[in-house]
């Protein structure tokens, strides 16, 4: 078999098994598709949320801090905690550090204090936020600044009053092992107590569920069995997940899709975690950036993200389901009007609302995200008036 044979063989294989995983009769779950408009750029057809308020965390400073994006908010102890990686212009700079606010009113912000810093051979990224309700536990991403391929591990320090901070130590597998690989900022707990969320294996970025019985989140750590897609380079189709339960008590997690398709895929986990049906391609537009997903107290599961169908990264919409199966109700939480202009030019800078994540608190949806990775913002969105929507 000549060498062109062979390629244009294998590429036929790989083609079938995408068009096999992706495309299935019973979706994963599927959104009404007449929610958007895709001829109204700026709002995609969509209503305002009623009852919201913005507030800005965090302001980009001039030659200090131009940068700023990953955005986690977390809720310990009656405060709001928000933690971001910052840089004095690019993205992923061997200058980028952690830093976090907190607030207790949700709408006056401490000034921002430096979690993690940059160090000698690697900077440091956001990694998110978990509590046992005594101890406040951050993790964050250490990219060393010369690993080939690009990749890192996840570190974590604790606090008891979310002033002071231990000594950062490495994330550990049920092993206790040192887990390769960085930490997806989305955990949450599953009915059972059991946190979940992704890690991005080493070598390379790959898009793995994770979950521990620890309740506090910083040992006990086990992968769970997922195939990803076939995909070149070093990196997953799959990233930078989140996920929600649907009616039927199953875990769906959401990823953005690496290979441009701008629809979100999805796998389904009947086991806590332990295990992942074969990933497919949803029919929910997207931005090919990072989403959030969660459920509110009435089961109502809901997607955060921007669903345009390209890279632009604006209007950032909340889509709401009443059973995590079919999503029939979206609402603009931000949208290009009232986008301020950017004012640092650096490396891989976008304009729009980005990365969100979110949280549910005091009957509120939380939401966390970049300005043009410029500015850090949180909306809170009031749970109660989407009640009449799912009676």
């Amino acid at each position: 078999m000549t060498r062109q044979i062979y390629k244009q063989l294998l590429l036929t294989l790989l083609l079938l098994y995408s068009f096999k995983s992706i495309c299935t009769p019973n979706p994963i779950f599927s959104v009404d598709e007449s929610l958007f408009d895709k001829n109204d750029k700026v709002t995609l057809g969509l209503p305002y949320i009623d009852d919201m308020a913005h507030s800005t965390v965090f302001s980009a400073q001039d030659s200090v801090a131009q940068y700023n994006h990953g955005a986690v908010a977390f809720a310990f102890k009656n405060r709001l905690y928000v933690q971001w990686q910052s840089s004095s212009q690019d993205e992923d700079s061997p200058d980028t550090q952690v830093l976090y606010s907190h607030t207790s009113n949700t709408t006056k912000w401490a000034p921002a204090t430096i979690l993690a810093s940059h160090r000698a051979n690697s900077f440091v990224t956001s990694g998110g936020w978990w509590s046992d309700g005594n101890t406040l536990v951050a993790f964050i991403n250490v990219w060393p600044n010369n690993m080939k391929p690009k990749s890192g591990h996840v570190e974590y320090s604790t606090s008891q009053d979310g002033e002071i901070w231990t000594e950062f130590l490495p994330l550990v597998d049920h092993k206790g092992n040192h887990i390769k690989g960085i930490i997806e900022q989305d955990l949450k707990a599953l009915p059972n107590g059991r946190i979940l969320t992704a890690m991005h294996r080493a070598p390379g970025l790959i898009a793995t569920p994770f979950f521990t019985d620890d309740p506090l989140g910083i040992s006990g750590w086990r992968q769970g069995e997922l195939e990803n897609l076939p995909f070149n380079g070093n990196i997953s189709r799959e990233l930078e997940p989140s996920w929600f339960i649907n009616a039927q008590g199953h875990i769906v997690m959401v990823f953005r899709d690496q290979s441009s398709s701008f629809k979100m895929l999805a796998a389904v986990s009947k086991d806590n975690g332990e295990t992942w049906s074969p990933v497919e391609r949803t029919n929910m537009p997207d931005s090919r950036a990072k989403q959030s997903a969660g459920n509110i107290n009435n089961g109502t599961a809901y997607l955060i993200n921007n669903p345009t169908g390209n890279k632009t990264r604006h209007p950032l919409v909340l889509t709401l389901s009443q059973d995590g199966n079919r999503f029939t109700s979206a609402y603009l939480i931000r949208d290009s009007s009232n986008l301020p202009p950017m004012l640092y030019k650096g490396k891989y800078k976008r304009a729009g609302y980005s990365y969100p994540k979110s949280i549910v608190w005091n009957n509120k949806i939380i939401v966390s995200y970049a300005i043009n990775k410029e500015d850090i913002a949180i909306t809170q969105i009031d749970i109660s008036q989407f009640k009449h929507l799912f009676n």
